[in-house]
């Protein structure tokens, strides 16, 4: 096992800059999931640890080694890739003990170490199949035996379970958790899934463009988002933000509606802000601010109502069954609970610091 230390790491493609000054620090035996939207780096950030893409700047350890010029397979990681690449004409056995017979190890060193990984991921029974032979849970699990028997420092995962249906994704999930409480190994994985990387990380690391946003265990991530963009990529459905100013004690919602301003929030009159309200947090009720239903749609458990309010955008979740239609006009209100602010200009959480150059302490309160 190993830590991964990652010192203001840069990437450049003929020029043109992609990851910018990267810093973070992976302690030994913790699972970290990568995740962003698609192109914000996370992959190559993942690849640069493997040594399958070269960094242009900064400083990469595994351990106490650093391993910047190190060549790939003496960094003594492995990888499992979205796609399986399981050789077909193969069996699961020959697969997963492909790189000891590359590295010359004895038979009986091969068969020890198929046979226990196998056991770990309970696919004693297919080890004299064939790859074509195999679901795509199985394939994955054989891929995963594979990189288990080399018995590496770190595992990488990038976006493993993309070719996996719903179901299996899920069941997936529960069992890559259970083979970390069980080897203990640093684990590294990829995902664009904010709803993976919630259920799956120890911690999570937030990119975007390049950058990191915000780096925290699931819940801090949930509860206390750094900046509008972890806010609404962070949560499903998203977080809502709503334009408004602060004036006379009050929030001004553009496009029309107030709301009351919590006295734990002093914010200076005038400032532009984004107030930041959870689907859940959101309530029909009598007397609240109008808004007009979009849609609804039915999960069971639960009801996800798209509306509009003031010309914008909201969703709120419902626990009970909705007791209006589309195209009903409604008053909502905000419940009680956290409630965020962020500056409009710059995106970033409002806690204790400036708006428009004013001194200003900005706590999560209750929008009433």
């Amino acid at each position: 096992m190993a830590s991964v230390d990652i010192e203001n790491v840069s990437k450049a493609y003929a020029g043109m800059q992609v990851m910018h000054g990267v810093d973070a620090a992976i302690a030994d035996g913790e699972f970290v999931v990568l995740v962003g939207p698609s192109g914000c780096g996370k992959s190559t950030l993942l690849r640069m640890i493997a040594g399958l893409e070269e960094i242009t700047g900064g400083t990469i350890r595994i351990g106490d080694k650093v391993v910047n010029g190190t060549p790939p397979k003496e960094r003594n990681v492995s990888m499992v890739f979205q796609n399986y690449a399981l050789y077909p004409h193969m069996t699961v056995a020959e697969n997963m003990a492909f790189s000891l017979t590359l590295a010359g190890a004895p038979k009986a060193e091969k068969d020890d170490k198929v046979r226990r990984a196998a056991e770990i991921l309970d696919i004693t029974p297919l080890l004299d199949r064939k790859p074509r032979a195999l679901s795509g849970g199985q394939r994955q699990r054989v891929a995963m035996g594979r990189s288990i028997v080399r018995n590496p420092a770190v595992f990488l995962f990038d976006e493993p379970l993309s070719n996996l249906d719903a179901k299996l994704r899920v069941q997936m999930r529960s069992e890559i958790k259970a083979l970390h409480r069980r080897l203990g190994t640093t684990m590294i994985y990829v995902t664009h899934d904010q709803v993976e990387a919630m259920t799956m990380a120890d911690r999570i690391v937030v990119l975007q463009a390049g950058r990191i946003e915000q780096v925290g265990a699931p819940l801090e991530l949930y509860d206390r988002p750094a900046n509008a963009f972890v806010a609404e990529f962070i949560g499903s459905p998203s977080m809502n933000l709503i334009p408004a100013r602060a004036s006379g004690g009050q929030l001004q919602i553009d496009g029309g509606g107030a709301a009351a301003l919590p006295a734990a929030a002093a914010v200076p009159d005038g400032a532009r802000v984004r107030i930041g309200k959870r689907p859940e947090e959101i309530r029909p009720a009598a007397g609240g601010l109008p808004a007009r239903v979009e849609n609804i749609d039915p999960t069971g458990s639960e009801s996800v109502v798209d509306l509009t309010m003031a010309g914008r955008p909201l969703t709120m979740v419902l626990r009970e069954r909705p007791t209006f239609d589309v195209g009903d006009e409604i008053a909502v209100t905000f419940d009680n609970g956290a409630t965020h602010f962020f500056d409009e200009a710059s995106g970033r959480r409002l806690e204790r610091g400036s708006v428009d150059g004013q001194s200003s302490r900005m706590a999560e309160g209750d929008l009433e």
